[in-house]
């Protein structure tokens, strides 16, 4: 366990051995079967989860019980409730898993205590939020000036991984359309008109 997480750590930021061990105590590793939550609205996030293996999801349900999804994380991928995780109010966001997963997870304490004693953990952790901020910005971007088409081209671009493993509807919700909709443009295109 923590092969990926720490294979991706030292991407960003190398470590020594020691150091690696120093963080792995901070560590907890957790087991998700396909459809069990991580995270349910109205819970308070007590973590961040580092996808070791497996796939979830991010998602919110409307007033008409449509799930409007948020984000996907793939092995390599960290996915929380972050706005409930720094600030200790109710979560938003049901997380849950599309596959059964292997997760490294990260408590409020453990990170709190990481950032205050390890300098390469906040350099790790302020290239990830750094990360997640720019592409939280494209996405809406993408959403905003850009055609249902358009979408789906680039999350297709951005996510070919993502796009083999998840169901149509699900990529649907993710891009702001209807699972009819996205049907038609797919297609479209593959008609080739």
């Amino acid at each position: 366990m923590y092969e990926l997480f720490f294979e991706e750590f030292n991407k960003k930021v190398p470590l020594t051995a020691e150091e690696q061990e120093q963080i792995k105590h901070y560590l907890t590793p957790k087991k998700l079967r396909r459809k069990q939550y991580l995270l349910q609205e109205g819970d308070v996030c007590k973590f961040i989860a580092f996808v070791e293996k497996g796939a979830l999801r991010a998602y919110s349900v409307d007033e008409n019980f449509t799930e409007n999804i948020i984000q996907f994380a793939l092995e390599g991928w960290t996915i929380s409730d972050l706005y409930s995780f720094l600030t200790g109010e109710p979560a938003v966001y049901n997380i849950d898993a599309l596959e059964d997963s292997e997760l490294v997870l990260i408590s409020k304490s453990a990170h709190e205590e990481m950032l205050q004693t390890i300098p390469k953990y906040e350099t790790y952790t302020r290239l990830n939020i750094t990360g997640a901020y720019l592409a939280m910005q494209r996405r809406i971007t993408t959403i905003i000036s850009s055609t249902a088409e358009e979408r789906y081209q680039d999350f297709i671009n951005l996510y070919p991984h993502i796009a083999q493993r998840v169901p149509q509807h699900m990529i649907a919700s993710y891009i702001g359309l209807t699972p009819e909709t996205l049907s038609r443009i797919r297609k479209k295109l593959s008609s080739g008109r």
